[in-house]
């Protein structure tokens, strides 16, 4: 394994409920460190070029607006595999078929307010630390 580093976005349905603490405890008891992070409000065009590959799907709009809806943690992570690791942490999409003690499973409302989000592949993490981190890049 190597050291990777991955992106984490807290969604505005966690940050409203106080959960930013708690969520980001999972991170680091997992052996992930937090190498930056900062809290904001997405504009519709943030949100709409991080969504981008979801442009053409249906639930598109709800998603820019949902995401746009409240205030984000948008932060860096690095460790041993932080992609599959992080994917791991968070549990599946939905939340009722999210293992037991995953992100999702303890804090997640529905499949739409599902409280996390996390790069899904190297790749894709490069892309977004790029996009919300250009200074690091």
């Amino acid at each position: 394994m190597s050291m990777q580093r991955t992106l984490s976005i807290i969604k505005p349905d966690a940050t409203a409920r106080n959960l930013v603490g708690k969520i980001l405890a999972h991170y680091e008891e997992a052996g992930l460190t937090i190498v930056t992070a900062k809290m904001m409000t997405l504009t519709p065009e943030q949100s709409g070029e991080f969504y981008i590959i979801h442009k053409e799907r249906p639930f598109y709009g709800e998603l820019i607006d949902y995401m746009c809806s409240g205030r984000v943690l948008v932060s860096i992570l690095e460790g041993e595999d932080a992609v599959n690791l992080n994917r791991k942490l968070m549990g599946a999409t939905d939340p009722k078929k999210a293992d037991a003690g995953t992100i999702r499973n303890l804090y997640a409302e529905s499949i739409a307010a599902n409280a996390v989000h996390g790069s899904d592949s190297l790749e894709n993490a490069a892309t977004e630390i790029k996009l919300f981190f250009p200074e690091l890049s």
